[in-house]
């Protein structure tokens, strides 16, 4: 877990309940957008987890780190591709969400094949197989000098 301020009760309810306005305007009266509770799970974790969309969106608009971990070393990508939210696991990965991320010795594909979640499984690894080339010439020419 890290130094950030500790997420109340009352801003984690919003957050399962998916009160996108409520906690915007927390958020706007200064609340830390990154805030954890006593198990190191953010507004984000607890909105993906729970399949609130219009939220996770909002939160990331907010700047939320979208690969924050808990206690348990888990990111909101890993409990999404348990629960098999496509739409969520869209927005954290168009976000940047690292889809190989480790989670505690598993990754997100590992908890979508343990919850027989095929359409996120192959979100993933639609999503690995971009990752894995190159964008930028230097990459490139770094691929090519090593013969890949």
């Amino acid at each position: 877990m890290t130094n950030l301020p500790l997420l109340s009760e009352e801003a984690a309810e919003l957050a399962r309940k998916g009160d996108a306005a409520g906690l915007a305007a927390l958020i706007k009266g200064g609340l830390a957008v990154d805030a954890q509770d006593a198990k190191g799970n953010t507004l984000l974790m607890l909105a993906a987890y729970h399949g609130k969309a219009e939220t996770v969106a909002m939160l990331l608009k907010a700047r939320a780190i979208v690969d924050l971990r808990n206690a348990k070393g888990q990111t909101p990508l890993g409990g999404v591709a348990f629960k098999g939210y496509v739409d969520i696991a869209t927005l954290l990965l168009d976000a940047g969400a690292d889809p190989l991320a480790d989670q505690g010795g598993s990754t997100p594909a590992d908890f979508a094949t343990l919850a027989g979640k095929t359409e996120i499984l192959a979100l993933l690894q639609a999503r690995r197989d971009q990752a894995a080339r190159p964008t930028r010439w230097y990459s490139k020419l770094i691929g090519w000098m090593r013969g890949k």
